[in-house]
């Protein structure tokens, strides 16, 4: 997974504590414990809660242990992982890769289908000719049109037999950073839960996937950063329990020139930043799913990327549009607090 893939923090985690905390006026104790690490490119934050300290640290040390493992099947930063090497034989042969490379992959292409497009993990070297993480560039048409081969996933090939991977276009390169935290997030859920976890939030950047209950039996409050104010001034506030969180946003990565803002979410038909918005919140059960959509509706923009919410079971989400109109789906009109 790219660095520069990486969310900055987008979203607020207001239910953050180290301590022991009593239930129900001192008749039982859980345990709260939140840990941090540098993992997949961001600082990710991991809090579990317990019957005890001892399994909520084991579960929390389970839970960093298994992005650990992801990032080392997926980041493209690291020579070793199976996506560099499929990255490395692209135009000359398939790779063989594990359940969860081959996973993310599939859903990926599902994600690129659900938006129409909007997403796509092949669209790495437009994103690179623009460096908006970097100096910024405004590269040529001609240029980006020399690189469109290159991010047609039509040219990735899925043996789900074999679990094979290949891409045919010779320097065709994947990367996986627009989905692979929300999953990620969710196979450190299930892990701290088989480790004893009753509740907990597994933070990757803006990536947020949450369990059960606070120990006071309060759930979860998260903040959505609003999109033209600085950090940690927030659009608006809600609660979470069983759910994953995921924004994109033109704020995140981004250079100026000549008073036009050029960010790192690409239209991969224009290969130019998308124009329609500022944020996409996505809410949904899985991380995968939230992290996998938001992208791809930021691209699609907010009347097709509402409509596309509404549509899907158990998704909700918030679109703030390029004039800085905020739409909310149906589904959250009870839930979420808009901040005046």
């Amino acid at each position: 997974m790219n660095q520069h893939s990486f969310n900055h923090f987008a979203i607020v985690f207001f239910s953050v504590a180290l301590t022991l905390v009593s239930l129900d006026a001192g008749l039982a104790k859980s345990a709260l414990i939140k840990r941090s690490q540098y993992l997949m490119g961001t600082l990710v934050f991991v809090t579990g809660v317990a019957s005890d300290e001892e399994t909520a640290k084991t579960a929390v040390s389970a839970g960093l242990a298994e992005i650990r493992r992801i990032e080392h099947l997926m980041s493209t930063w690291i020579p070793t992982s199976e996506l560099s090497k499929v990255n490395a034989a692209a135009g000359r042969e398939p790779i063989q890769v594990s359940q969860e490379t081959f996973e993310v992959l599939v859903r990926s292409l599902e994600m690129a289908k659900l938006t129409q497009g909007g997403f796509n993990i092949a669209v790495g070297p437009a994103v690179k000719a623009w460096d908006a993480s970097g100096e910024g560039q405004v590269p040529s048409r001609e240029y980006l049109e020399e690189l469109r081969p290159q991010m047609e996933l039509s040219s990735m090939e899925l043996d789900e037999k074999t679990r094979r991977v290949w891409l045919r276009h010779p320097g065709m390169s994947i990367d996986v950073g627009g989905i692979g935290k929300g999953y990620a997030a969710d196979l450190a859920a299930r892990v701290m839960q088989a480790s004893g976890a009753t509740a907990g939030v597994v933070a990757l950047s803006g990536d947020i996937k949450t369990f059960g209950r606070m120990p006071d039996h309060q759930r979860f409050v998260f903040g959505i950063q609003h999109p033209r104010k600085k950090q940690g001034e927030v659009l608006g506030r809600i609660e979470l329990e069983d759910e994953a969180v995921s924004t994109a946003g033109d704020y995140q990565r981004y250079f100026m020139k000549d008073g036009v803002r050029f960010h790192h979410i690409l239209d991969p038909k224009t290969l130019h930043p998308a124009r329609g918005c500022q944020s996409v919140t996505v809410i949904a059960k899985d991380g995968v799913m939230a992290d996998g959509l938001d992208t791809g509706i930021f691209v699609m923009g907010p009347d097709k990327g509402m409509a596309l919410i509404e549509s899907l079971p158990d998704v909700e989400g918030v679109i703030v549009d390029q004039e800085g109109k905020v739409f909310v789906s149906s589904g959250l009109k009870g839930r979420l607090s808009l901040e005046p």
